[in-house]
């Protein structure tokens, strides 16, 4: 029987297709490309991806967005042409937008076993639901009490805000099973979700004098608030009630 010789064209391709297989691999796994994170101090959607990323352990270089309230810079408005804004992931040659979305995308790109997401199908339907509601009318009452015309109209905003919170804190007695995340023993897609509204939250408290998280309405998110600012992959990012509060009197001009 006669056996077929592999020719050098033939062995090269075959090198070739074999480098090929391995450059998918390791960019399916995210460790063929440069890691870069488009984001300002004080933006609770860029916290998200920090927090992610520190999460997975990946290296990363952080752009801060020097002035994003008066200007946008090049690299932020060619990464993100659609909505102009941070956070933006650049991996490799290629932007992941939208603080969810990147969250997702960073548990994905980066499979370890701490898992953001939940592996179980309906309790990941569960959190990607929780954090759209975080996202729909958890930010949608805060902005409304903090834009507020008058008493009335602030009052109305904040009864809102309140049922809001109410229905975060009766998922949260649900889905943490006793632990001190809404992810159970470890931080998970809804707590880096529900982490955005911390400090905005603190700062509207603060304006207005009134207390929305409280150990009688809200006692679970409470406790989990205090642990979620202590956690290791939040603290370094996070920035404290009082630089909060500075940045909103610049943003709105308030003395």
């Amino acid at each position: 029987m006669l056996k077929s010789k592999k020719t050098d064209s033939s062995i090269s391709r075959d090198t070739t297709q074999i480098k090929k297989r391995q450059k998918t691999e390791m960019a399916q796994n995210g460790s063929n490309n440069t890691v870069k994170l488009i984001g300002t101090w004080s933006s609770p959607f860029a916290l998200r991806a920090r927090i992610a990323l520190h999460l997975k352990s990946v290296e990363y270089e952080y752009i801060e967005e020097a002035d994003v309230l008066k200007s946008k810079s090049d690299l932020l408005l060619k990464s993100n042409p659609i909505h102009k804004k941070v956070p933006v992931l650049i991996h490799g040659d290629d932007s992941i937008c939208e603080s969810l979305n990147i969250v997702q995308y960073v548990d994905e790109a980066w499979p370890s076993k701490l898992s953001i997401l939940p592996s179980n199908p309906k309790e990941r339907a569960s959190a990607r639901f929780w954090a759209h509601f975080v996202d729909g009318k958890g930010f949608e009452s805060i902005d409304a009490v903090a834009g507020a015309k008058d008493d009335a109209g602030r009052m109305a905003a904040a009864g809102n805000l309140m049922e809001s919170l109410a229905a975060l804190e009766e998922a949260f007695q649900k889905s943490s099973k006793g632990g001190e995340f809404f992810g159970g023993e470890n931080i998970g897609y809804v707590d880096i979700a529900c982490g955005a509204i911390v400090g905005p939250l603190s700062v509207i408290e603060a304006f207005s004098g009134v207390k929305f998280l409280s150990q009688d309405a809200t006692p679970g998110l409470v406790q989990w608030a205090e642990r979620f600012r202590a956690h290791e992959a939040v603290k370094p990012y996070m920035p404290t009630v009082a630089e909060f509060v500075e940045f909103a009197k610049q943003k709105f001009n308030v003395q």
